[in-house]
Formats: structure tokens, sequence, C-alpha cells
């Protein structure tokens, strides 16, 4: 009845993605109420995202990485084959609702992102997950596009992804990174090197109470 610590083995493992969506709420709950330390072990990537404080990344039993799930989560020397999920969280409050658009902007140590609004209050903390096919870079500011959440930063790493033909480029913007999926072929023509100043144009925002 007074649990020391609380293991959590894969739980929502054989749950649709309909019930996980109603449990993954109270599991948020419970980790904000609990005093306890809540081991969370998932190969899922969207449940780490909305749970995990602090990341430990194993493989065959031996632990590759380990530290603040932001920062874990934004290295390319760890191999987290994440594919499709690769990305990054970020740190973020609800500054500003856009009613007649229906869309919410947050802050971050770097910047500002629109999301679609869910009826999150102004000042409240959100985790922001932002996904690296999601993401897209530019020598020069863009005009006339429908991406509305544009920023400025600077190249700090390039990394291969799992196919040869895309690579992972990590953007440092204030203090806060973003990972960017592109071809080799888009990273060569655009000339992307270590410690260059870039645009980022980030397509789609979710964000997590």
């Amino acid at each position: 009845m007074n649990p020391r610590i609380l293991l959590m083995d894969e739980p929502l493992a054989a749950l649709d993605l309909k019930r996980k969506q109603e449990i993954l709420p109270y599991l948020e709950r419970l980790h904000d109420l609990l005093d306890i330390p809540v081991l969370y072990v998932s190969h899922a990537p969207d449940e780490v995202a909305r749970l995990a404080d602090h990341l430990v990344v194993m493989d065959g039993g031996l632990v590759q990485a380990s530290g603040a799930l932001t920062e874990t989560l934004a290295r390319l020397d760890v191999p987290i084959r994440l594919g499709e999920d690769a990305g990054v969280v970020l740190d973020a409050t609800v500054a500003e609702r856009d009613a007649q658009w229906q869309l919410a902007r947050v802050d971050f140590a770097g910047g500002s992102l629109w999301s679609r609004d869910r009826g999150l209050a102004l000042g409240q903390h959100v985790r922001v997950r932002v996904l690296a096919r999601d993401v897209s870079l530019a020598t020069e500011h863009q005009e006339n596009t429908s991406i509305l959440n544009l920023l400025s930063g600077k190249v700090d790493a390039i990394a291969d992804d799992e196919h040869p033909g895309l690579a992972l480029v990590r953007v440092q913007i204030g203090e806060a990174v973003l990972l960017a999926r592109v071809t080799k072929r888009s990273a060569a023509a655009l000339g992307i090197a270590l410690g260059q100043q870039i645009w980022v144009q980030v397509k789609s925002v979710a964000l997590m109470e």
C-alpha cells in the first residue's frame, strides 16, 4: 500500500490506440501526484515523450545513454533507432491563443511555435514534441509559405540517418535544439555545414500537457 518505487513494464503494449489515448492522461496525473520514483519501460516514443523526465537508453542489456529527456532525445551519437519518430521534446509555456484561427502560441527557450489550440490555459506549462520529419531547412528566410513556424538557428551536428540517403541535422536555437531529417542530396545542394546559420521551418507541432 505504500510502495517506495513504482515499476511499469510496457503497461500499454497490448492496448489499441484509442484505449492508449484514454489511459495516458491518467498516467500523466499519476506521475504528477506520486511522490515516489516511477520506472517506465517502453519501446513507444510517444509514451516516453509524454511521461518521462529522465531517459535511460538500453541496448542488449547495457546502458547506452542516460540523461534528461530533452537532452538525450536530441543526441545524435546515441543509437536510438526511432525511425519516423525521431525528434525532440521542448519544455514550453502557452503564451497566446488565437481564437479566430483556433491556434495557440507556445514559447520555449529559443523562440515560439504555433500549434492547434487544445484549450490550454495561458501560462500553462506544456511539452512540445517536434518530429524531425516535420522540420525542413532553408538558407534564406522564406516568404509566402503556408508554414507558420520559421526560426533562425545554427547547425551544430550532422549525422547519418537510418537510410543511407538521409541525414539528421541538429540545429541550435537559443538554448533549445531541433532535429531536421533531410536527404543528403538536399544537404549537399544547400551546402549545410557545422556552424552554418540556417532557417528552420516547422510544419507540425504536438502539444502534450
